[in-house]
């Protein structure tokens, strides 16, 4: 899907565009939203560019992600999908600066580049460039990444209360279910660093590329802004990362620490039931001659020593506190 925004009546407007259509030549950001083979060689040969496949946007080398090809700026980043779901991914998104033009080639759908859209949609200054709505896009990336790593943190808060409460006897169910919500966010932490950290490649390849083309004052600063944003965020999802090791740890102890209790009843069970077993066995061999079988007191006698050898090592544990 081919989707042309051009400058009009002081607002970005929206135009479609068909293959073997005409592209709008006042056209400031071109968006290719899951392209086609067919519709990314009908841009190709009318922007003569190249635009870049879906599987060599997935590669990672720097050289392929972050390059300058006749005269095109070539950026691709990693943008954290479905954030609130419980599979959350990374989908590659490509930003082409050419001619004070902009190019995006992605798939998949991204609340920031909506609400870039929607507030240039609303008005923007006359003369926008490209190069000002790829620093706008950043700007919102870097905003949306902080929305979703302030949500794991007030999530991470809550996982850590649950943990150290009193257990009401929920027992494994609980500690299952909190381990589940443990994995998700820190699957979902681990997908925002990852996302930043391709922002700030490109962040820095613009700051390098901006020395030769020597930039505006004011974008310069933004570039600057946006590193220290960058910078920001990425040591406080790592903090956040080594707050979820401990969670998953206290989680594994709280665990560890239940089958213990659980085999120490039986280890005390165990001790406790071995001598009246053991009186009983002796009492229950057919012997002839056995002194206590002739006497009436025998049975009650043998029922007290097992009553007596039963309660002796309970109250013994007590008395060492090991219950």
């Amino acid at each position: 899907m081919i989707h042309a925004y051009c400058l009009r009546d002081g607002a970005l407007r929206l135009i479609e565009v068909p293959v073997g259509g005409d592209m709008p030549a006042d056209a400031v950001w071109i968006d290719l939203f899951a392209p086609t083979p067919t519709e990314d060689r009908f841009v190709e040969a009318a922007l003569g560019i190249a635009i870049p496949t879906h599987e060599e946007m997935a590669e990672i080398e720097p050289s392929s992600r972050l390059r300058v090809e006749n005269e095109a700026q070539y950026m691709t980043g990693s943008l954290v999908l479905g954030s609130e779901g419980e599979r959350p991914g990374l989908s590659e998104v490509t930003f082409i600066l050419f001619r004070s033009r902009l190019l995006t080639v992605r798939y998949g759908e991204f609340k920031a580049f909506s609400l870039v859209v929607g507030q240039l949609e609303r008005g923007c200054p006359e003369g926008l460039r490209g190069d000002q709505i790829f620093m706008s896009l950043l700007d919102a990336i870097v905003d949306r990444s902080a929305d979703i790593i302030e949500r794991v943190a007030a999530d991470i808060d809550l996982i850590s209360r649950r943990i150290f409460e009193r257990d009401n006897g929920q027992g494994s169910q609980r500690h299952r279910a909190i381990l589940r919500q443990i994995g998700r966010k820190g699957d979902l932490a681990s997908k925002a660093r990852e996302s930043l950290v391709s922002m700030a490649r490109i962040v820095t390849f613009l700051i390098a590329e901006g020395e030769a083309r020597k930039p505006g004052k004011e974008q310069r600063a933004a570039l600057k802004s946006l590193q220290r944003d960058i910078s920001s965020l990425t040591n406080h999802v790592s903090y956040l990362g080594d707050k979820i090791t401990f969670l998953l740890d206290a989680t594994l102890g709280m665990v560890s620490i239940e089958q213990n209790n659980i085999i120490k009843i039986f280890a005390v069970l165990s001790v406790v039931f071995m001598p009246p077993t053991l009186i009983a066995s002796i009492y229950g061999m057919n012997f002839q001659y056995m002194p206590e079988l002739a006497d009436h007191w025998g049975y009650p006698v043998a029922l007290l020593a097992m009553l007596a050898a039963a309660i002796g090592p309970y109250f013994f544990f007590k008395w060492k506190r090991w219950l």
